[in-house]
C-alpha cells in the first residue's frame, strides 16, 4: 500500500498493549504517527519502544501532565507534517484501505473539511457515535425521556441525534457531527476553522469542533465502507466519576456556546439541572460499585 499524505494523530492516557495495536495499525498506510502522551502511568509507552524500536515513521510526544485531549490534539496538529490530519483514538484499530478510502473522499469532495469512518465494536455491530446529529437542548431532552421513540411517527420533531440505528447509507453521507474518536480532517480546514477547543478537558470537544467547521460552511461526511474497530472506554474505566465530571461539564460549555443565545434563560437553567442532576447519579453509581467491591475485599 502506498504511504498516504497523512499525519496520524493519537493521543495517549494509559491505554495499555490497545495503543501498540493503533499504531500498528496506522504506521502501513499513513506518512507519520505522531503519540501525544498526557503523563501516562502505566507502560503503554515502554511497550511501544519495544514494539516499533528506531521507526523513522513514529514520534512520540511526553507531556509533562493530563493537558486534556483538545491540547494534545493541538500539541499533535502544531508538528504534522502531512496536508490531512488523522486523530485516532489510542483504542481504535485501522482496517486495511480504511485510511485509503476516507483520503479518497476527502480527495473527491473539496467542500468537505472533515470525514469520519464507520466505527464498529468487536463484533461487527455499529457504534454509537460515529455520525450523530448535533444534540441541541431539545434533542438532549427527547433523548433523556425517551421521547425518540415517537420518531416514527413525527422524525423531525422527536429526532434521535444518535443514528447509529438507521439503515447504514450505501454511499457517504452528509452528517452534522462524527466522533473524535475517528476524524479525517483536511490542514486548509483547520487553518479556516481554528484548532480545537482547549477550554474542554474531556469529551465534547469533538461536537464543538464539527459545529464550528459547520459554521464556517465545511461540510461532514460519514464514509460507511471505512470500518475501524474501537474499543470503547479503554482509557476511562480507571478513573469513571473524573471522566464524568469532565464530560458533564464539557457538556454545559457546549450548551452555553452555542445555543445560550438561541434558548430562553429558564430553558437553559432546565438544561443545567438536568446535566449536573444526571451527574450526581451517575457519580453515585460508580461510588456505590466501587464501595461494593472494597466491603467485598474487607470479608475476604
Amino acid at each position: 500500500m502506498d504511504r498516504l499524505p497523512v499525519s496520524v494523530i493519537i493521543v495517549n492516557y494509559n491505554a495499555g498493549q490497545f495503543l501498540a495495536a493503533c499504531i500498528q495499525s496506522a504506521l502501513p498506510q499513513a506518512a507519520e504517527v505522531l503519540v501525544v502522551d498526557n503523563a501516562s502511568s502505566d507502560l503503554s509507552l515502554e511497550l511501544c519502544a519495544q514494539c516499533f524500536p528506531e521507526e523513522p515513521k513514529l514520534k512520540i510526544i511526553r507531556n509533562a501532565a493530563n493537558l486534556g485531549f483538545a491540547a494534545a490534539c493541538n500539541i499533535g496538529a502544531a508538528q504534522a507534517r502531512e496536508p490531512y490530519l488523522l486523530f485516532l483514538n489510542p483504542d481504535c484499530i485501522l482496517s486495511a484501505g480504511s485510511l485509503q478510502r476516507m483520503v479518497q473522499v476527502l480527495e473527491t469532495a473539496p467542500e468537505a473539511g472533515m470525514v469520519g469512518g464507520l466505527l464498529i465494536n468487536e463484533n461487527g455491530m455499529e457504534q454509537a457515535g460515529g455520525r450523530r446529529a448535533v444534540p441541541t437542548p431539545w434533542r438532549s431532552f427527547v433523548r433523556a425521556f425517551g421521547l425518540y421513540r415517537f420518531s416514527t411517527y413525527w422524525p423531525k420533531l422527536f429526532l434521535d441525534f444518535h443514528l447509529h440505528k438507521h439503515a447504514l447509507p450505501d454511499d457517504t453521507l452528509e452528517v452534522e457531527a462524527i466522533s473524535g474518536a475517528l476524524m479525517l480532517v483536511r490542514r486548509e480546514a483547520i487553518e479556516d476553522v481554528g484548532l480545537w477547543d482547549e477550554g474542554y478537558f474531556l469529551h465534547c470537544e469533538d461536537l464543538d469542533w464539527c459545529m464550528r467547521f459547520r459554521n464556517k460552511g465545511w461540510k461532514i461526511l460519514f464514509v460507511p465502507d471505512a470500518p475501524v474497530v474501537h474499543y470503547k472506554g479503554t482509557c476511562s474505566r480507571s478513573r469513571p466519576v473524573f471522566v464524568e465530571w469532565h464530560k458533564h461539564k464539557g457538556m454545559m460549555r457546549f450548551y452555553r456556546k452555542f445555543f445560550q443565545h438561541k434558548y430562553p434563560g429558564v430553558v437553559m437553567w432546565l438544561v443545567a439541572l438536568g446535566v449536573w442532576l444526571r451527574f450526581g447519579a451517575v457519580a453515585a453509581f460508580y461510588s456505590a460499585r466501587r464501595a461494593g467491591r472494597w466491603l467485598r475485599l474487607r470479608r475476604e
